[in-house]
């Protein structure tokens, strides 16, 4: 035991768990702050509290480990807002906060509302550090929460405003860290071998199998796991966003994106298949477009590390709990490998074969306004070999997830799970955790505008992210259901998803990136080299065509 404060202590552990960055916007634990520098950890000061939590978020998904953002008591909710994508993706972000002295709740204090109810929506764990004595059992089960089971945000609620009833005091504190959870999974249990036998026997006696890979894949990092047993058992793989670098693109096998922000050709295979394999999937509605894909009915294998999302969804034939890694490893070791299903593979490239054919018009077009897909094969053929892609929602999430293919093995992506102008601030978090790694934000002039002004914290902490604006003055997204609504195109229908048209490569500039403007598409290439060689951060303006409009998700007739 050592005498020291609360700030000092709690420093030192989120030190010794690996965090090497902290993001929060002031005013938060100030002396934790200057213990933290004191250690070494990269203070990140951000314009508002949900990109505080983006970036939080955005280093854990790279790090794949608990990253840590805070608030001061006024912020508090809007930090919890922030934690939304984070709880959705589960990742392991620990948020802490100040909160009004407990002799002043329920008396109208100033700025305070009651944190527990917004904070449980969104974490996993929610404590009340009342003083420094409890801060050390707290933050000790905020990290076990964090990254056990399914992964997901955790918080701590620190009396006083700022939490300085809690870093302020003195007090005998003994730093602990249990390193298994500075990490995700912390603990790899494998499936019993009465359920891996079972679903082998299953797999091996449908004709027509398909894997559907989610996002318990890529917290594993079974990329190689699940490449061999596809190819061990030749069954097609179609991956959810979450998971969408964890199968190569470009292999046999793969089927693309299902659900709703999709391509039709992994629908249609979907729905023809007669077993689906889920591997770290909720089999949630996106990649399920409305638990309609494949159709209930459709027999089911599911893997997940958490029991409880065994069936959810999809009533199933088999379930095994365990580490998504280690039990396809033991599936492995139990299985021979099969003669390849001609037919059913046959059926599935031609499907693919015939979407790719569907698109190629726009992939290849040389038409200015530049279409969307174009753009997307432009980053596909000049995106580093390392490079962690980072996509926003909407129609960012969509083009990213059809169009844009990952080629290389150690190319990652992580995607926004439904705030729109998340991508900005993620990409800057996914910078400070990877750090040697090029970092692409994709995102739209719909996105951009939410937190265009972390692009000043950018430039004042040396974060040098590429942020790519697929500009179409617009949210065009919107666009089909607006002009319904008013049964065709009007002024009115117009003021709903319109934008004036805006150079945002100037306005980078004005706050000290490089900013550079594209019109073409053979202009791309060598914008995103400049890009990644530059000094500072760096904004592409890429002007592309207000109609290119996604198409809606294949569903069957």
């Amino acid at each position: 035991m050592t005498m020291m404060s609360g700030g000092r202590f709690l420093a030192e552990t989120v030190h010794g768990y690996g965090l090497s960055h902290v993001f929060f916007m002031p005013y938060i634990a100030p002396r934790a702050l200057m213990e933290m520098e004191k250690l070494g950890i990269r203070r990140i000061q951000t314009h508002g509290e949900k990109a505080a939590a983006y970036m939080a978020d955005g280093y854990a998904r790279a790090k794949r480990a608990p990253a840590l953002c805070m608030a001061q008591s006024v912020g508090a909710l809007n930090l919890a807002a922030g934690l939304q994508d984070a709880y959705l993706a589960c990742s392991p972000v620990i948020a802490i906060t100040g909160r009004e002295l407990q002799r002043n709740q329920q008396r109208h204090a100033y700025q305070e509302v009651d944190h527990r109810a917004p904070f449980s929506a969104v974490a996993k764990y929610s404590g009340y550090v009342s003083g420094p004595a409890y801060l050390p059992q707290h933050l000790r089960q905020a990290f076990r929460s964090a990254v056990s089971d399914t992964p997901g945000p955790a918080h701590l609620d620190l009396e006083g405003i700022a939490g300085q009833a809690v870093v302020d005091a003195e007090v005998d504190f003994e730093v602990t860290v249990e390193e298994m959870f500075s990490m995700v999974p912390p603990f790899r249990p494998e499936a019993e071998s009465e359920q891996v036998l079972a679903a082998l026997h299953l797999l091996a006696q449908a004709e027509k199998p398909v894997i559907v890979a989610g996002g318990g894949v890529t917290a594993s990092g079974a990329r190689a796991e699940l490449i061999a047993l596809a190819e061990k058992l030749s069954i097609p793989v179609a991956t959810s966003l979450n998971a969408k670098a964890m199968f190569p693109a470009g292999h046999p096998l793969a089927v693309g994106v299902p659900g709703s922000y999709s391509r039709a050709c992994a629908n249609q295979i979907l729905c023809e298949a007669d077993l689906v394999f889920f591997i770290g999937s909720h089999t949630g509605g996106q990649v399920t477009n409305g638990y309609t894909i494949p159709p209930q009915g459709t027999p089911i294998i599911q893997l997940d590390i958490n029991p409880q999302e065994l069936g959810r969804n999809y009533p199933i034939q088999v379930g095994m709990q365990g580490d998504v890694r280690n039990t396809l490893r033991r599936m492995l070791a139990h299985v021979a490998s099969v003669e390849p299903r001609q037919p059913w593979i046959g059926r599935v490239q031609m499907l693919v074969q015939v979407w790719k054919e569907s698109v190629s018009e726009q992939v290849n077009a040389d038409t200015l306004p530049m279409r969307p897909e174009r753009l997307c094969r432009e980053v596909s053929d000049a995106l580093p070999s390392d490079a962690i892609l980072v996509s926003d929602t909407g129609h960012s999430g969509i083009w990213t997830g059809t169009m844009l293919d990952l080629k290389h093995p150690k190319q990652s992506y992580i995607r926004c799970s439904g705030s729109l102008g998340w991508s900005l601030p993620a990409a800057m978090g996914a910078k400070c955790a990877a750090p040697e790694r090029p970092v692409l934000c994709f995102t739209g002039d719909g996105g951009i505008w939410y937190h265009l002004s972390e692009l000043e914290t950018a430039v004042r902490c040396g974060i040098h992210t590429v942020t790519l604006v697929n500009n179409n003055h617009a949210l065009n997204q919107e666009k089909r259901g607006v002009e319904t609504i008013y049964g065709g195109q009007t002024s009115g229908s117009d003021e709903l998803w319109l934008f004036p048209e805006t150079d945002f490569a100037k306005i980078a500039e004005a706050m000290g990136c490089m900013g550079i403007t594209v019109s073409h598409p053979n202009e791309i290439s060598s914008a995103l080299e400049r890009a990644f060689s530059a000094d500072r951060p760096v904004l592409i303006d890429v002007r592309t065509d207000i109609d290119g409009i996604a198409p809606r998700a294949w569903v069957p007739a």
